[in-house]
């Protein structure tokens, strides 16, 4: 775990050494990283944001090459949600409605972070595709409701590549201006640290608000 937490709070430096020693395979990491990340509900742990932009810092300092790496994001991030969506729409019913908590999928998936993300889908429908590309967690289980929901692919394969044309063009393009700046590259843990605090800030909006809900009601 701590293996993993500092390689979230200082990816832009793993990532310079990963090119230094391996050069254009940096490109197939970006990839696996952000597929797994996106497409795997198993995997929610990997970085995103804060990779998308380390990589857009690295492609401003002239390590990477800004098109190839926006437009290897993007497809890895479009696939990963495909991939998650066709999972979901497979096994999705079964593990909603499964009471059996020692199935295989019940031991491999979190059930409370199924039911935020369900929540989270049936409160902001197709747009939650494009939103939950902004929040941690919920962004690897949404896909996943959306095929369990039988979400019609038309309409899914609209929000997954709106979502993910955003989502990278926001965070890679926030490090390729932002990310050389002095104080920002002097001080990129602080930096990650807030892009991974700003990201969860809905969550945590939503869990007050539902936690304050019945406090209300209780003195109406």
């Amino acid at each position: 775990m701590s293996e993993i937490i500092d390689f979230i709070l200082h990816i832009d430096r793993h990532l310079f050494e990963f090119v230094g020693a391996y050069g254009g395979w940096i490109y197939g990491l970006l990839f696996a990283i952000v597929f797994a990340e996106t497409g795997l509900v198993v995997t929610p742990f990997l970085p995103g944001d804060s990779l998308l932009f380390a990589a857009g810092t690295l492609a401003g300092a002239g390590l990477l090459d800004p098109l190839y790496t926006a437009s290897i994001i993007f497809v890895a991030a479009v696939m990963g949600d495909a991939v998650n969506y066709a999972i979901g729409r497979r096994v999705g019913p079964r593990v909603f409605r499964a009471t059996d908590t020692t199935s295989l999928w019940q031991r491999l998936l979190n059930r409370e972070h199924l039911d935020r993300a369900h929540a989270f889908f049936e409160k902001h429908g197709g747009k939650a595709i494009v939103l939950a590309r902004f929040v941690p967690i919920v962004r690897t289980f949404v896909p996943f409701v959306a095929g369990a929901g039988y979400m019609s692919r038309r309409h899914f394969v609209f929000y997954n590549v709106t979502g993910a044309f955003a989502w990278v063009t926001v965070c890679v393009g926030a490090g390729y201006l932002f990310g050389a700046i002095p104080i920002v590259r002097d001080n990129f843990s602080v930096v990650t640290i807030g892009i991974v605090l700003a990201s969860i800030l809905p969550i945590l909006f939503e869990f007050t608000k539902r936690r304050r809900a019945p406090e209300v009601e209780g003195h109406s």
